[in-house]
């Protein structure tokens, strides 16, 4: 998932140029980008898209960014968009392991109602200072977590904390990326909200891949061709891959558990890294 581009869940007329588009993933939102009195229209029309034969033969991953657990809007949200064609459904404003545990629950309950044949994953917001300090616990709290998202607007503009100072962007994606790993979930990058300043969102971008991110959010079509640029893994780093796993499949024959590539020792974790770099580039 290198790109997910968010789609308004009140603009159904982009539904189907998204998905023509070249993001790895759609995330139809049906919070921020929904004004209160357009709420069920927009979940009316998100749900009759992502059931859609069109959808459904689709490849790209198909999310939903439904509202907080606490709005009035989430139980009908749950009950509409927990269908089979939904690959995740991004939870905002979780802070805790419990309350993540709360929504998993409402899901399900909703997955058996809609008759769903294959479970349905959860993305994690990570966007308030008490849910960045539980964010290992609510990354650990259920085997439905498949990642975080980290959420730097909202993160940090209530604090007062400056976006543009690259050693608080570095502060915060370093903590998610951790909780992450301790999980072995994925993490995704944060949008960028001025479409104008490509050098501002690349920074970002390549500051998230050297600390492990799988992608980057974008809010507009225009981002999305960088996102696949940053993330999409070189040439020379699939060659490499290639090797360790090579190296690795002959190591156990020598009784080897530690092995040289390319003047390097590699043990397991290279080998881990090496595995998903070339999975991830097979799925893109």
């Amino acid at each position: 998932m290198r790109s997910k581009l968010f789609v308004p869940g009140t603009r159904p007329e982009l539904f189907g140029k998204a998905l023509a588009g070249p993001a790895d993933a759609l995330s139809f939102d049906l919070e921020d980008a929904v004004a209160e009195e357009r709420k069920a229209t927009a979940r009316i029309a998100v749900a009759g898209f992502v059931g859609s034969e069109a959808a459904l033969a689709s490849r790209k991953l198909m999310i939903v960014r439904v509202n907080a657990p606490d709005s009035p809007h989430f139980a009908a949200d749950i009950a509409a968009v927990a269908r089979d064609g939904v690959t995740l459904i991004n939870l905002p404003k979780i802070e805790s392991a419990a309350s993540l545990r709360a929504a998993v629950a409402q899901i399900e309950r909703a997955e058996t109602l809609n008759q769903i044949a294959q479970p349905i994953g959860v993305l994690v917001n990570i966007e308030t200072p008490r849910a960045l300090a539980n964010a290992s616990e609510i990354a650990s709290a259920h085997p439905r977590v498949a990642g975080l998202q980290l959420g730097l607007a909202d993160l940090f503009e209530a604090a007062g904390v400056e976006r543009y100072d690259m050693a608080n962007v570095h502060a915060a994606m370093f903590a998610v990326r951790m909780a992450a790993a301790q999980a072995d979930v994925f993490a995704i990058d944060s949008a960028y909200a001025d479409l104008h300043d490509e050098a501002g969102y690349l920074a970002e971008a390549r500051m998230a891949r050297r600390l492990g991110f799988i992608g980057k959010s974008c809010l507009h079509p225009v981002q999305v061709g960088l996102a696949n640029k940053i993330f999409a893994a070189t040439a020379a780093e699939l060659d490499a891959a290639r090797r360790i796993v090579a190296a690795a499949a002959a190591a156990p024959d020598a009784g080897r558990g530690v092995f040289v590539v390319d003047g390097r020792m590699i043990d397991l974790p290279f080998l881990k890294r090496a595995q998903a770099l070339l999975a991830a580039a097979e799925r893109a």
